[in-house]
């Protein structure tokens, strides 16, 4: 059949099917600190669902430098990340089994939409804590931030820091190396047997229309980071606020008036298609977009900076709060506007 795969190309895929699933218990990355101090060198490993190696060593040294302990729990990526990597293994044995050329461009289009979006979110959790640091620290240096590389060689005070793949990272590389060739000897057989241009332009547009379509706001880090625009720490989840920027980058601010200060100073984030958000005053772990929440503005809500506005999920919700506290309706638009 025109669209079924060579054979070379299905036992690639399911070589890298079996491989990609070995990654759900292999450690993917690799941070290694060397000092005088510690001439043996320390070191971080990220696995799909943990944290290994010297973590608590770490963790004791960045005190003093005022950065935030490195937690498991306060990653949600370890939630996502095995159902991810396991969907991924399992969609390149499908591969396999379907025995279709689409459904290969597809799965390698996927591969690496996933691979971006990693690497994306990596440098954004080092930067983080890189940057972000506890201004009361023990050891302050004007200017100075800790932020790992994102691969390579940096030099942080005393300490050279290497990042770099571990085994299961490098399978990530390999499968990516697999699945190119595949791809290389389905396009060479599209051109003698039509579909050419069809192939190229899948394997091309899905990892961007999956990279358009996975922003989605993240945990506010409160008590660890502050106000991206009055530099206050983040504290009452109440009334916590998150700008997401258009390329995926978030930005958090402990209540209404600040978020709406940064957006009227057009700072970093504000430009092009951002969107907003806020905690539902009621269930404060969850997110509401701004522009479809109901707000409600009163002189009795005391939020940090002088907010008086609530967000709530429903009319309903936002109604009942009402009756408690005289203030009025209002809305997103009507707060951001000059």
């Amino acid at each position: 059949m025109k669209s079924s795969l060579a054979p070379s190309t299905r036992i690639i895929s399911l070589v890298t099917a079996i491989a990609l699933g070995l990654v759900f218990v292999l450690p993917i990355w690799r941070i290694d600190l060397i000092a005088p101090q510690y001439p043996e060198g320390l070191y971080l490993q990220i696995y799909a669902a943990k944290l290994g190696g010297d973590v608590d060593v770490i963790n004791g040294l960045n005190h003093y430098i005022g950065m935030n302990h490195i937690h498991e729990k306060d990653f949600v990526e370890f939630k996502v990340l095995p159902f991810l990597i396991l969907t991924i293994a399992a969609f390149g044995l499908l591969t396999v089994f379907i025995n279709r050329r689409w459904f290969y461009f597809t799965w390698f289009g996927c591969l690496l939409a996933f691979g971006v979006l990693a690497m994306v979110d990596f440098y954004r959790w080092l930067y983080n804590y890189g940057h972000n640091l506890d201004p009361t620290a023990a050891i302050k240096v004007p200017g100075q931030s800790y932020q790992p590389p994102l691969i390579g060689y940096k030099q942080l005070l005393n300490f050279g820091a290497y990042s770099m793949p571990d085994t299961g990272g490098w399978i990530f590389i390999g499968a990516g190396v697999l699945l190119l060739a595949g791809a290389w000897i389905e396009i060479k057989r599209s051109r003698k047997t039509g579909g050419f241009k069809s192939a190229v332009a899948l394997l091309l547009i899905t990892p961007f229309f999956l990279i358009g379509c996975s922003s989605e706001p993240q945990a506010i880090p409160y008590g660890k980071q502050s106000c991206h625009y009055c530099k206050m720490t983040l504290m009452d989840q109440q009334f916590g606020t998150e700008l997401l920027s258009e390329k995926g980058k978030a930005y958090f601010f402990d209540d209404i008036t600040c978020l709406r200060e940064y957006i009227r100073e057009e700072q970093a984030g504000t430009t092009g298609n951002y969107r907003v958000f806020m905690s539902d005053f009621e269930q404060p772990e969850k997110l509401l977009d701004l522009e479809q929440a109901f707000l409600y503005q009163s002189a009795e809500i005391r939020g940090p900076m002088g907010g008086t506005i609530a967000a709530f999920e429903s009319a309903n919700a936002r109604d009942q709060f009402s009756q408690s506290k005289q203030g009025k309706n209002t809305t997103w638009k009507e707060q951001v506007q000059p």
